[in-house]
């Protein structure tokens, strides 16, 4: 199993975590909001919390999915950019507060960025098999970042989320990247999938990341554990048989590595390379933190 973390971040760091918090840096702004995972102590002082912290999240009593950001200073922007920059890949996000806590992004996943834009490029010059431009679907696809990371390497994207401001969210992030050709679709992933495997279409990539629970387009009830394994059996059958590159990456308690390895080797043994383990970020004082579990497949 694999233990994998982003290495190219310099807007975004993990300053500290602990007691069920998380301090980060996004660009010139620091927030402290929740984190389910950080059961240990906090290295620094609450002291230090509140004095570094530009945004502090607080939880609703009777929602803790849901609550209030408080701001040390009335001047905090509702919005900002930051980029994320590598010899493949300049792109750039737009964050906002939003009343789930997030903030538009998820650092640990800049390491499967990486690993997509990697895979277009191979898809791409092949020898004498090279697939002029690779089609990539990107499902539960939130603000974007793996679509942009796919069209900047040079694929054809489909990108599908079934809420429709997180749509419109990601279009603006890929106009601030300056890239431009994606589809959007605002639709219920599996309803998609299933209407694209009776077509009979075919995409030489596929991204998901799905939530732990979610909602539809038109409210179709999405449950992990339940639904993950019919998905991932449509997908096996809209992947290129010969040319291809899947990531699946979970956030769910309790959602194993093993989990993830015996979908994927049921469903993708004809793939040769299989990748399993935990994305984390590292805070300054050496902690490790564990942000998902993923899984992925390349031929």
């Amino acid at each position: 199993m694999l233990l994998l973390t982003p290495r190219h971040w310099q807007e975004y760091e993990l300053i500290d975590c602990g007691n069920f918090e998380k301090l980060e840096r996004f660009g010139k702004i620091i927030t402290a909001r929740p984190e389910p995972q950080a059961v240990w102590d906090k290295s620094l002082s609450e002291e230090a919390w509140l004095d570094k912290a530009h945004a502090y999240f607080t939880k609703e009593k009777n929602n803790p999915e849901r609550g209030q950001w408080e701001f040390k200073s009335d001047n905090t922007a509702p919005n900002w950019y930051i980029r994320y920059q590598t010899e493949a890949l300049a792109l750039q996000f737009k964050l906002s507060f939003s009343s789930f806590k997030h903030v538009g992004i998820f650092p640990e996943q800049a390491e499967n960025w990486d690993f997509i834009a990697k895979e277009v490029e191979r898809l791409k010059s092949r020898k004498g098999e090279g697939v002029g431009k690779p089609k990539v679907l990107n499902l539960f696809a939130y603000t974007g970042g793996a679509t942009l990371a796919s069209c900047q390497a040079g694929a054809d994207v489909t990108h599908l989320d079934s809420v429709k401001p997180v749509v419109t969210w990601a279009r603006e992030n890929l106009e601030a990247s300056k890239l431009e050709g994606v589809r959007w679709i605002v639709e219920d992933a599996l309803k998609f999938v299933k209407r694209e495997a009776r077509r009979g279409n075919h995409y030489q990539g596929i991204i998901l990341d799905p939530p732990a629970y979610g909602r539809g387009a038109e409210g179709e009830k999405w449950v992990l554990e339940e639904q993950i394994n019919e998905i991932l059996s449509l997908c096996a059958s809209l992947l290129d048989e010969e040319k291809h590159f899947l990531v699946l990456n979970t956030y769910s308690l309790g959602f194993s590595a093993l989990i993830v390895e015996n979908l994927l080797k049921a469903h993708f043994a004809n793939s040769p390379t299989h990748e399993f383990g935990e994305l984390y970020l590292q805070d300054s004082f050496q902690k490790k933190l564990p942000l998902g579990v993923f899984g992925r497949v390349a031929k």
